[in-house]
């Protein structure tokens, strides 16, 4: 095996960078904290350590892997400070801006969003995290990280190879089904991720919502996490709570924040699920 060298990269304001809001906001399902911690996770086939530390980011990864992974991966280039005042103008959103203060939306590897999405369907991050570290250990690539075995996430093909017996032992239920019809179009090129990723956001949506297990809040998942629609905004039982909570009964329309629609969404929900 070869050694890969390691870099620690540091942000040096972190003010908008925090792994804990970041990891623990319902868009991703492999990293998990250390006791210290400390995020250990997986994306682009490419490990990592992610922590914050006196003010501080730092990401612990391959040699290189900054600039041509996590840059990108954590969006980076994209100022978040402003972005959290232009949402906070709508007052009543305040609150969970400064509560949501250091989470960043991820720009994750398509295929593995919309795969892990549709294992969220009716389900909680428990046992989505298990069902989906099931399907990496099945088909998925070994790496050894710091002494410790991580597994890539499987592409499409892999998937679409597995017998309805293995894909049992993931116990995803009626969502194996989901998972293997979007695993062989996406192989034989029937389902096309980037040129969907290209569409406009309500043409992109419309080809998701086309899939055999992909309704309104798996697809709006996947553009917003896995295809960068940040004018997307999943509803789930806690958005349906938040919207309630902060703008009280009727109908409510997303689209009064534009192209933030989706960070307004991850601060509803982060506020929403952690409030005291």
């Amino acid at each position: 095996m070869v050694k890969t060298e390691l870099e620690k990269f540091c942000i040096e304001d972190c003010e908008d960078f925090s792994p804990a809001a970041i990891f623990e906001c319902g868009q991703a399902f492999r990293w998990n904290a250390d006791e210290n911690g400390i995020y250990t996770g997986i994306a682009y086939g490419v490990p990592a350590r992610v922590w914050a530390e006196n003010g501080k980011g730092y990401i612990l990864s391959a040699e290189g892997s900054f600039s041509s992974v996590w840059h990108d991966y954590f969006d980076l280039e994209r100022d978040y400070s402003a972005l959290r005042s232009e949402i906070s103008r709508e007052a009543v959103l305040a609150p969970a801006c400064e509560f949501g203060k250091g989470i960043r939306i991820l720009r994750q590897e398509p295929w593995e969003a919309l795969c892990s999405f549709i294992i969220s369907q009716c389900n909680n991050i428990p046992r989505i995290k298990g069902i989906v570290e099931k399907l990496c250990h099945l088909c998925g690539d070994e790496i050894d990280f710091m002494g410790e075995r991580l597994y890539t996430f499987p592409d499409a093909k892999n998937v679409a190879r597995l017998s309805e017996k293995e894909l049992d032992s993931l116990r995803a239920g009626y969502r194996a089904a989901y998972i293997s019809e979007a695993a062989r179009g996406v192989a034989d090129g029937s389902i096309d991720l980037q040129h969907i990723m290209s569409l406009p956001t309500l043409d992109a949506k419309r080809e998701l919502l086309s899939l055999s297990g992909v309704g309104e809040k798996v697809a709006s998942c996947v553009l917003l996490f896995g295809l960068g629609k940040l004018d997307a905004f999943p509803v789930d039982v806690w958005m349906k709570k938040a919207i309630k909570f902060f703008f009280g009964e009727g109908k409510f329309d997303y689209s009064r924040f534009g192209n933030l629609a989706g960070l307004a969404q991850q601060y509803m929900f982060h506020y929403m699920r952690n409030r005291k």
